[in-house]
């Protein structure tokens, strides 16, 4: 049999790394349909049998050094077998109707198809923030419908517009915000399925989120601006002082929605303005230096995200393995 959506996670630490994503993943109520697909790094690449048996089949990609995100996840979809490809991470787990949703979904002709969001660990103002600046255009409660782009590292894609890639997907994938835009302009469709949900952790500590934002903004810049002119990234690197008042304006307004926790907003406003300041500080060099080694930069925070919480959250994280 084959399967029909393979789920890719890239495990910094080998499988250790992602066990608490796969636990949430065994509980998918077509996890006889899928594929579990682990692109493996500094750690065990091997399964265990009794984690492995729920699933349709189950592949390890060993891979021999620390890579960035985009490249572990294009490592993961060349090695899957199943016509859809979801992203998953080792900090954001799937409730357990996540998959169906996603594949009814898919059976319309939709390149993309992305999950509603909550927040896993909603108990200080950076998490929040985090959450926001990331997720908040597909925060719960939210309408289905097509969207401009939507959230990377937790899209489902038709396996066949990535692999049309070839070399690029790696680039491609580093921000997958740039991809929706191309495959928006040339003609797909993306689609947002809120019966597919998911609980993301959030930074919490804000050092590793502030240079984290700074490199997810120089990323998103440099590779949106890898074609264009020089004046035209000189006239986006001057204008990209407005960026994080563009995007203060837009994360409120989703914030203040019907059933949104609009009581938040004094709290979390210092975090936000911190938080997309960083990002626009990244996004003014990215227009004018090119991505440089964000990428790399990145992967030392994308992964094991545990250790960027709260005493708190990790607290209440391991009580919830328990």
């Amino acid at each position: 049999m084959t399967p029909e959506l393979s789920v890719v996670l890239g495990a910094c630490g080998g499988y250790p790394a992602v066990r608490r994503t796969v636990q949430r993943l065994k509980q998918q109520t077509v996890a006889d349909r899928l594929e579990l697909v682990m692109v493996a790094f500094d750690g065990p690449s091997e399964v265990p049998a009794e984690d492995a048996a729920p699933f349709l089949t189950v592949r390890t990609v060993k891979l021999p050094g620390r890579v960035p995100v985009g490249s572990a996840n294009a490592a993961g979809v060349r090695a899957a077998s199943a016509p859809i490809v979801a992203f998953g991470e080792d900090h954001c787990f799937p409730d357990p109707g996540w998959a169906e949703a996603l594949l009814a979904a898919h059976r319309q002709p939709h390149a993309v198809v992305g999950p509603a969001f909550r927040n896993a660990n909603p108990g200080s103002a950076v998490s929040w923030a985090d959450f926001l600046i990331g997720y908040g255009p597909w925060m719960e409660p939210v309408e289905a419908g097509l969207r401009p782009f939507l959230p990377g590292h937790n899209s489902s894609y038709k396996r066949a517009e990535l692999l049309a890639y070839g070399d690029r997907l790696e680039a491609m994938l580093e921000s997958e915000t740039v991809l929706h835009y191309e495959l928006a302009r040339r003609g797909r469709t993306l689609y947002l399925e809120p019966r597919a949900r998911v609980a993301h952790l959030n930074f919490a500590q804000p050092p590793a989120w502030l240079a984290a934002s700074f490199h997810n903004g120089r990323l998103f810049a440099g590779r949106r601006a890898g074609e264009w002119s020089v004046a035209r990234r000189l006239f986006y690197a001057a204008a990209s002082p407005l960026i994080p008042v563009v995007r203060f304006g837009r994360t409120v307004r989703e914030l203040l929605r019907p059933g949104r926790p609009s009581r938040i907003l004094l709290r979390v406003t210092p975090m936000l303005a911190a938080g997309l300041g960083a990002d626009g500080l990244g996004q003014m060099l990215g227009y004018l230096a090119g991505p440089g080694t964000s990428a790399l930069s990145l992967e030392r925070y994308e992964y094991n995200r545990d250790r960027f919480l709260t005493r708190e959250d990790q607290r209440r994280l391991l009580a919830a393995d328990a």
